[in-house]
């Protein structure tokens, strides 16, 4: 075993329904997958080529709580399926991408929507709006074999039980065999990675006590706390 000058950081973790927990190794977000959202941000939902950001693999968090981040006063709610790998590759075709998947789950990608706003005015990445601590809650997985591949069906967020977001799996822009395929052209995917699929349009703000439910057909509901 190598020896190491400090004590070696923890493998991030998301549970499986059922038991067990799966290995995080990169999460992958793309962006404005669906066409009304994508109209809400101020783009053309026109089917150009998806693109893709990242958050950290212990951005992720299953324990419900969303921690309101410092150095913003605006973040918001976006509502997404997450896609775990099993196995990844180069070049994968369409046709065989799904083959590739370990199961999906609910999540958020909770944003500092003031500061990733001002990184774009400025042409800067945007991981200080989207990669900060806690900023993926997300619930457990189920596996291919407990769900299949949600394609179709409604997905939502309410807060506080008021509906913010509403819309269904297949407006996708991009699905996820074809996000898949295009992402394995440029990284070499491996397993443990997730890709967080796009939100449907009504991203807002959120305050310290509002709580989140996310539901996405077939799948399991996820509560989340603003604390």
């Amino acid at each position: 075993m190598p020896e190491f000058p400090i004590p070696a950081p923890r493998t991030p973790t998301i549970p499986i329904q059922g038991g067990g927990e799966f290995p995080v190794r990169r999460v992958y977000c793309v962006g404005r997958n669906y066409a009304a959202h994508s109209i809400e941000m101020g783009d053309d939902p026109d089917r150009d080529p998806p693109f893709f950001f990242q958050k950290n693999p212990d951005n992720l968090d299953a324990s419900g709580d969303f921690p309101y981040p410092p150095q913003t006063s605006d973040v918001h709610h976006e509502v997404e399926m997450a896609v775990a790998l099993k196995k990844g590759g180069t070049d994968i075709p369409v046709a065989e991408a799904l083959d590739h998947v370990f199961g999906y789950a609910p999540c958020l990608d909770m944003t500092r929507r003031d500061l990733q706003g001002e990184a774009k005015k400025k042409g800067r990445p945007w991981e200080i709006g989207k990669a900060f601590e806690r900023s993926g809650p997300i619930g457990p997985l189920q596996t291919v074999s407990q769900v299949g591949h949600p394609a179709a069906g409604r997905i939502e967020l309410k807060v506080n039980g008021e509906v913010r977001q509403e819309g269904d799996l297949n407006q996708m822009i991009w699905k996820v065999p074809e996000m898949i395929s295009y992402l394995s052209a440029y990284f070499e995917l491996q397993p443990g990675d997730v890709i967080m699929s796009g939100t449907p349009a009504g991203v807002g703000p959120v305050v310290r006590g509002d709580v989140m439910v996310v539901n996405i057909a077939g799948l399991q509901s996820l509560e989340v706390k603003v604390v």
